[in-house]
């Protein structure tokens, strides 16, 4: 390769990279228990490997999209209020 051929590509694949490794190290991630808007209590449940929390603080659900995760540390801010 010439000089700064292909070298566009790095930051993405390193974007990329660190977009899989940060969604499979949230995999496992548990919901913690939750009142939905109706005031009704839901329990705690855990995600099976390579799915996590997802939702807010009103609905939760495992999935695999990182876009909806919600953290155990945002899900314990949601307790708080």
């Amino acid at each position: 390769m010439g000089p700064g051929g292909g070298g566009s590509a790095w930051p993405l694949a390193g974007t990329v990279l660190v977009a899989v490794a940060t969604s499979l190290a949230a995999g496992g991630e548990d919901c913690l228990w939750y009142v939905d808007r109706n005031g009704s209590w839901h329990p705690g449940f855990d995600c099976d490997f390579f799915t996590f929390c997802c939702g807010n603080c009103h609905q939760r659900y495992c999935c695999r999209d990182p876009l909806r995760l919600i953290t155990e540390r945002q899900q314990r801010h949601c307790l708080a209020f």
